[in-house]
């Protein structure tokens, strides 16, 4: 009799342990938290692959003395890193007469041959804050804000003087090939109309485009 009881009892348990793991199979596992996330997409303007970079400018200098008037040139850059750059440019403006020359009347410091100045140098350039820029949800461009300084010639008053240029400018890339710049440079030389040696300080600011090749 205890026998038999005892047999009962084991095979209710093996049952058991039998029906269990079917029942958990076919409850179904209910996931409690469900995301809902919307990514966005952003198509980045990079760096074209190549390195160099050319392209024009204009905009408004001014020459000390000599009146503020329209400048415009043309520009070159090779890229050596992301970080670093060198930059050929040549520039060209008209100059005005001096406040001396207008309330004397008859007193001409320069002929109109030597109102003109021209310049040409060679810069390194910085970039200094790299970034981005972003138009619409889906779209972003690079930046960049970049210090530059170098040395070169300006053409001025009938002489050629050696001069030290310096400033900030702005890139802002367009497409991976197009970019567009606004630069502020200061041009430093001396300059001697009166028999004194001057240092003068020559401002430009101006806006421009490149190609990258």
């Amino acid at each position: 009799m205890e026998s038999r009881l005892l047999s009962i009892l084991l095979g209710s348990a093996c049952l058991l342990s039998l029906v269990a793991p079917i029942q958990a199979a076919d409850t179904p596992q209910e996931q409690v938290i469900q995301p809902e996330l919307d990514r966005r997409v952003y198509t980045e303007a990079d760096i074209d692959t190549e390195d160099f970079e050319v392209g024009v400018f204009a905009g408004i200098m001014s020459v000390e003395d000599f009146g503020s008037n329209p400048v415009y040139g043309v520009r070159g850059a090779y890229h050596i890193t992301e970080d670093f750059f060198l930059e050929a440019a040549y520039g060209r403006t008209d100059t005005e007469k001096t406040s001396f020359e207008t309330l004397s009347g008859a007193a001409q410091l320069l002929t109109d041959d030597q109102r003109e100045y021209s310049y040409y140098n060679l810069s390194v350039g910085y970039n200094l804050l790299p970034g981005e820029a972003f138009i619409g949800r889906n779209r972003a461009y690079n930046t960049a804000l970049y210090v530059i300084a170098g040395v070169g010639s300006t053409d001025f008053a009938g002489s050629s003087h050696f001069t030290i240029n310096f400033g900030a400018g702005y890139r802002f890339l367009v497409t991976d090939s197009i970019a567009l710049h606004i630069d502020a440079r200061d041009h430093m030389f001396e300059l001697d109309l009166l028999g004194e040696n001057k240092n003068t300080h020559n401002l430009e600011a101006h806006a421009g485009a490149t190609l990258f090749f």
